[in-house]
């Protein structure tokens, strides 16, 4: 430790410190605009002038390393007066914007040029124009003149998501940040350069013009997508959701937010949004007032159960669905007798129901920080995007992360090993793994894994997980798996020889809370729409694009005698007799349970819209309808603490009882994989318009390998006609050389892709 001296108070900080990691110890503030903890030091703005003894000149706190017995004034004539000449330059050019500018009020050059400014400019001439570009449809760069070239945006493109989409051009005066040409800035984790703008140069283009910063109420919320449960803060004008920004965690996400958790809010405000309860008569949409609509479905329900007996009663949750929510729709369930409820939509092997609670296996910082990591069967980047920039963290500093999965996805990071296998090769590639583990540490080899052949890629991945503070991660594609079962029992083993950790990246935002409250079956599960039912009741989800089997959804939908939808949105009109419009996150209380098994609850940061009412409520009313006991909840909070009881956590177990099934799923020459894109998750992500408006939104639905393409004579580009067993569609084809062989990858979530029998399988092509 190294002690040095800030304005008369002494401090201690680690050696190779800055001089500003030492006055933000100590609480002393030194204006900057370049400096940002989460990012390498540029010290390209000299904002950040300070004296220090002994030198003949001021220095940067930000770039200065700290000596012993440093003595530094940040306050005196000397340090003060080359500050102002710092903002005199920065001032020359920068345009009189503030009336007009979107960063008005929450300014950093704003506000330190009221302390640093002169009253009046010396300079007469002419201020720079800068040219605007197009980025794309999240980020604004159509007044660059403001920029300061602090380099922030540059550097966390690099640094922090991994790839460096902007640059700077030219030098001096003709200094300009800029895209690649022709290229638009197409990261999941773009937005943040908007907060990292100091000054108005960088804005936010679906906020653009909308409100003023000091016209908005700031409220804490959680994110309703993936399972990293990101902790933000929704700026609200007049009961209407205008902007959402990331609330600092570094537990849980850091100060960065992706995308989708920042863009998404569009949906809440949009044209599709349901707003009064509606029923079908005689084929026809007629709104009708809540009574009327509760009433009707509790006579409904009471009816089916009567004639068709309880089981003939099913619920459908989306995995976004809040902890209170799920709960009630689970004890609605159960109450009336019925063991049909699943949040699980898009997994297809059951095996291991009610044999494990997945979650992470461990904290966030935890996984993030291990030294050796396998992460089998997940799009990591498009997935969890923020778990992808923390384990892009670790690589830098000397992790290996190894990744198995259908595609060599471009994951922006050193990868120790990258495997592309197409499904069916899954289970064989961890039996290798399994059998090099065995062979390194002189055991018996499993029998599981007799016979089996250890491949160069396997015998590498095995040594680096033997090494130590290491661990195994099944990703959104590996949990829903044909055999997920017996992939996870070979990887609970070799998890157990290698003293390592354990765990899945779960799916949505309360995946592990959809385990805690139950909302699964007790008894034998099966595939959501395996049996079609008489009823179903659907919380949340869009089963054609939520589900692993959507042509099937749609059927089993289309012949039910009753399909009560809770939803924010308008839809599933064509197969539904009832809409109740609930509240979406924004409108609500809850609990998001995230993947390491943190409870966050969150309040409404706005009034439900209209007649929207709190799922939560309606359950409660509809329990009480169907005379069920246990719904007696005033508020959700109460909800809540009836189900995380004290001891709730060690409930969440990822290991079975060493099982091992049989593998399923057949090779093939066309072997099917099916991800929901990342902007076509969840109903929410998929009606917010600039979202949709972006590279990864319009990515084309069919990916095929380059093997594939050749033997059906299928061209880059073409149209193709993909059957799978009586279903088919028709869709652009695009040839991807980072795909295995022998594999279709499709991008579910989207209408054109209902119409699929399942999310993996055999398959074939032709030319359409």
């Amino acid at each position: 430790m190294v002690e040095i001296e800030i304005d008369g108070k002494k401090v201690e900080v680690q050696e190779g410190s800055m001089v500003m990691d030492a006055a933000n110890k100590l609480g002393t503030y030194i204006p900057h605009f370049c400096y940002h903890k989460k990012l390498s030091i540029a010290a390209n703005c000299r904002m950040c002038l300070v004296e220090v003894e002994k030198a003949p000149k001021p220095l940067p706190a930000c770039a200065t390393p700290v000596t012993p017995g440093m003595i530094v004034r940040s306050h005196s004539d000397k340090a003060v007066k080359a500050q102002q000449a710092v903002m005199e330059f920065l001032l020359i050019n920068h345009p009189l914007d503030c009336p007009v500018c979107d960063q008005g009020g929450e300014c950093q050059l704003q506000d330190l040029a009221v302390g640093y400014g002169g009253t009046s400019s010396r300079y007469q001439e002419e201020k720079r124009v800068v040219f605007h570009k197009d980025v794309g449809p999240l980020v604004s760069m159509e007044e660059m003149s403001r920029c300061i070239h602090c380099t922030r945006c540059v550097r966390f493109g690099q640094e922090i998501a991994g790839v460096m989409e902007l640059g700077m051009l030219n030098r001096g005066e003709h200094s300009e940040i800029t895209s690649f040409v022709g290229k638009t800035v197409d990261s999941e984790l773009s937005g943040n350069m908007i907060d990292l703008c100091p000054v108005g140069a960088l804005t936010s283009k679906p906020f653009r013009y909308s409100a003023r910063t000091w016209e908005l109420s700031r409220r804490k919320s959680v994110s309703p997508h993936d399972s990293l449960g990101s902790n933000l803060i929704v700026q609200v004008k007049n009961h209407k959701v205008m902007r959402v920004v990331p609330l600092e965690n570094e537990e849980v996400n850091e100060c960065w937010i992706s995308d989708r958790d920042r863009f998404s809010y569009e949906a809440l405000n949009g044209a599709d949004r349901l707003t009064k309860p509606m029923i079908k008569q005689g084929g026809q949409w007629q709104e009708t007032d809540w009574q009327t609509a509760i009433e009707y479905v509790a006579h409904g329900i009471r009816n089916i159960r009567h004639e068709h007996g309880a089981d003939s009663v099913a619920a459908i949750a989306a995995p976004h669905s809040t902890l209170e929510e799920l709960s009630l729709l689970n004890k609605v369930i159960k109450g009336i007798g019925s063991d049909a409820i699943d949040f699980r939509l898009r997994q297809s092997d059951f095996r291991l129901n009610g044999k494990v609670m997945p979650w992470l296996g461990g904290s966030v910082q935890e996984i993030t920080h291990l030294k050796n990591v396998l992460i089998f069967g997940s799009s990591l980047r498009k997935d969890h995007p923020l778990i992808a920039a923390k384990f892009r963290q670790a690589a830098k500093t000397g992790s290996r992360i190894s990744v198995i999965h259908a595609a060599k996805d471009e994951l922006l990071m050193p990868l120790h090993v990258q495997q592309a296998l197409a499904p069916s090769e899954w289970v064989a590639f961890a039996k290798q793994v399994a059998v090099s583990v065995a062979k390194q540490k002189d055991l018996q080899v499993p029998e599981f894994a007799n016979g089996v052949v250890v491949s160069e890629a396997a015998e590498k991945v095995a040594s680096s997980i033997l090494a130590g503070n290491s661990g195994i991660l099944l990703g959104n594609a590996a949990a829903n798996y044909p055999d997920a079962s017996v992939l996870h029992s070979i990887c609970v083993w070799i998890a157990d020889q290698a003293d390592a950790k354990f765990g899945y990246l779960t799916e949505a935002a309360n995946t592990v809370g959809g385990y805690v409250a139950g909302a699964y079956p007790q008894k034998a599960a099966k595939a959501v729409f395996s049996e079609a039912k008489k009823a179903y009741i659907v919380l949340h989800a869009e089963p054609e694009k939520d589900s692993a089997q959507p042509a099937r959804a749609k059927q089993a939908l289309a012949a039910a005698d009753m399909v009560v939808v809770l939803s924010p949105f308008k839809h599933g009109l064509e197969y539904a007799d009832v809409l109740l419009p609930v509240s979406p996150f924004s409108e609500t209380s809850g609990t998001f349970v995230n993947a390491e098994g943190r409870a966050q609850s969150f309040h409404a940061v706005v009034k439900p819209l209209a007649d929207t009412r709190p799922a939560w409520k309606v359950l409660r009313v509809l329990g009480n309808l169907l005379g069920l006991s246990g719904f007696e909840f005033e508020t959700s909070e109460a909800v809540r603490d009836a189900v995380l009881v004290d001891g709730w956590k060690t409930k969440l177990s990822n290991k079975a009882d060493q099982f091992i099934g049989e593998q399923t799923l057949a090779a093939g020459s066309a072997e099917l994989i099916t991800e929901p894109g990342i902007y076509s998750s969840d109903a929410i992500i998929r009606r917010a318009e600039s979202l949709q408006l972006t590279a990864d939104a319009k990515a084309p639905l069919l990916r095929i390998s380059s093997d594939v393409a050749s033997s059906s004579g299928i061209t880059d580009g073409g149209q193709v006609k993909l059957v799978q067993g009586t279903s088919s569609l028709v869709v652009t084809a695009k040839v991807d050389s980072a795909l295995a062989a022998g594999v279709v990858r499709v991008m579910a979530g989207t209408s054109s892709t209902t119409d699929l029998n399942a999310y993996f399988g055999q398959v074939s092509l032709e030319r359409a």
